[in-house]
């Protein structure tokens, strides 16, 4: 895991303009540490793993094998027992007793809220950012989807439902590994690379595992991870992701 937060996309092009969900001004997402600037104007970067041109999802025309459009290959698990509200009121998640979270609310009008989720050894484990202002950014790369599964409760509240899952970008002889949530699944059943923000109500969400890289060696050490009790609890955060 890695104490930083660089936008996992690294082989993604920052789209030149931001969008504003609320009223559709232009605006700014978060910076290359999962946080927004510190300023009267917040211009945060790109948000980590879900880029989109639009507000909600867009695709990426990409041409990757059509038989990596797996199952969804296991069922959703139990949340932790501890909860995190966001301001709103309306987007929560549970994670694991003695884990924490470290939040920050950077603006109020646009909207701007980020938060760390941390392990009980204190690592940083998954940045979450949830605002009202996001960029966009989206590259082409053949990708293999190890696992995603619908998130019980984000059910209706985004088109397609928002997923969790864990999934490889291939690009120039590189692997780069991604965990996080996804707008539908990362690839459509027409085998199109997806890109995207989840859209919630008038704002936007991302939640994506840190990795540092390179983090595996090759797919089936990430694989043994993605299974292990530390990948398992990652993917219960996810899971856990409700809006109301």
């Amino acid at each position: 895991m890695r104490p930083q937060h660089p936008a996992p996309f690294l082989l993604a092009a920052i789209a030149a303009g931001a969008l504003s969900l609320a009223g559709c001004a232009a605006g700014s997402a978060p910076d290359s540490a999962g946080t927004p600037a510190a300023s009267g104007q917040p211009a945060p970067a790109v948000p980590p793993t879900a880029p989109s041109t639009q507000a909600g999802a867009s695709t990426a025309q990409a041409g990757p094998d059509p038989s990596i459009i797996p199952a969804a290959t296991s069922s959703p698990l139990t949340p932790g027992p501890q909860t995190f509200t966001f301001g709103d009121g309306r987007l929560s998640f549970a994670y694991p007793e003695g884990w924490q979270v470290k939040h920050e609310l950077a603006s109020t009008s646009p909207a701007v809220e980020t938060a760390t989720v941390l392990d009980a050894a204190g690592k940083e484990q998954i940045a979450i950012y949830y605002s009202q202002i996001a960029d966009a950014t989206e590259g082409n790369v053949s990708r293999t989807v190890i696992e995603t599964d619908p998130v019980p409760g984000l059910v209706g509240a985004s088109v397609p439902t928002p997923s969790s899952s864990f999934y490889i970008d291939r690009a120039n002889g590189a692997s780069h590994y991604r965990m996080g949530l996804t707008p539908g699944a990362p690839v459509s059943p027409d085998g199109q690379v997806q890109y995207g923000l989840v859209r919630l109500g008038e704002r936007v969400l991302t939640a994506d595992v840190l990795f540092d890289e390179p983090r595996f060696d090759g797919d089936d050490a990430a694989q043994g991870w993605y299974w292990s009790d530390e990948g398992r609890a990652l993917k219960s955060v996810l899971m856990s992701f409700s809006y109301r």
